[in-house]
């Protein structure tokens, strides 16, 4: 049940939003939560299905564009102080569809859909890396480590070996190279915990993307987690539990990810 005196957050790549309404809705009606942000919605603003959300009494915050990329967070409570972007004067044609953030109950929250970089020796991976530098860039210019704030989303970088199958024959992966693994240190190393890790610290097989291409990905336990909570040191204070809710990736008509979730006092 819902416990009004905490807080709960989650983050879910749906892989294109409106083909994953009705799982987002039942997995919203097990799980109160007071954030979820979602990536890779893959819908155009105009086209973004809203009224099964408003509908539920939702509110929500989202920027997208046709067959690619898209954020959006969705909350009972009033979403405030909405920017996407980095807002670093860069402005990057697809900034705005990758990132937003907001405040929710008082708390930061900062939701990423960072490019998967496709091979290391294209330019997008140099992007990727790019993208790591101006989050942190963007967290030393607008947050502190006072604050109560989360940064989640799919981060495409699974951070140790522990964080995917086989990680002998991926070093030479966008997701596992150790050049965007460092970048994903150094952010974490700006003040961040990475919130699933403490409370599982040595657990195994413990993912949020399975391969729609691998057969049985799930039940073999192929895949990787590359979703992420990152918190700054009073939000890490407060934490109750982080955890993977695997039941939604064995649904009818699943996104390749699933639901990533914290629970807060």
């Amino acid at each position: 049940m819902y416990d009004a005196k905490g807080f709960r957050l989650a983050t879910f790549n749906a892989n294109g939003i409106r083909a994953r309404v009705p799982i987002i809705l039942r997995w919203l009606e097990k799980n109160r939560v007071d954030c979820l942000c979602i990536q890779e919605t893959k819908v155009q603003d105009q086209d973004f299905p809203e009224s099964p959300f408003t509908e539920a009494g939702l509110n929500l915050a989202y920027r997208g564009q046709k067959a690619y990329n898209g954020v959006a967070i969705i909350s009972p409570h009033e979403i405030r102080e909405v920017k996407f972007g980095f807002g670093d004067g860069k402005h990057l044609d697809d900034d705005e569809t990758r990132l937003v953030r907001a405040s929710i109950q008082g708390i930061e929250i900062i939701n990423a859909y960072v490019p998967q970089g496709r091979a290391i020796d294209h330019p997008n991976y140099e992007k990727k890396l790019r993208w790591f530098q101006r989050l942190k860039e963007l967290l030393s210019r607008d947050y502190s480590l006072e604050m109560d704030l989360a940064l989640c989303g799919d981060l495409n970088v699974a951070p140790e070996p522990i964080d995917l199958y086989a990680p002998e024959r991926k070093e030479d992966h966008v997701c596992y190279h150790r050049a965007v693994r460092q970048a994903f240190q150094e952010l974490i190393e700006w003040g961040l915990t990475d919130l699933f890790r403490r409370f599982h610290p040595d657990e195994p097989k413990q993912y949020t993307y399975y391969d729609y291409r691998i057969p049985k990905a799930v039940d073999r336990g192929l895949g990787w987690r590359i979703d992420h909570i990152l918190t700054t040191p009073p939000l890490t204070g407060r934490a109750r539990d982080c955890w993977i809710d695997m039941e939604p990736r064995r649904w009818e008509k699943p996104s390749d990810h699933t639901f990533l979730m914290a629970e807060f006092e």
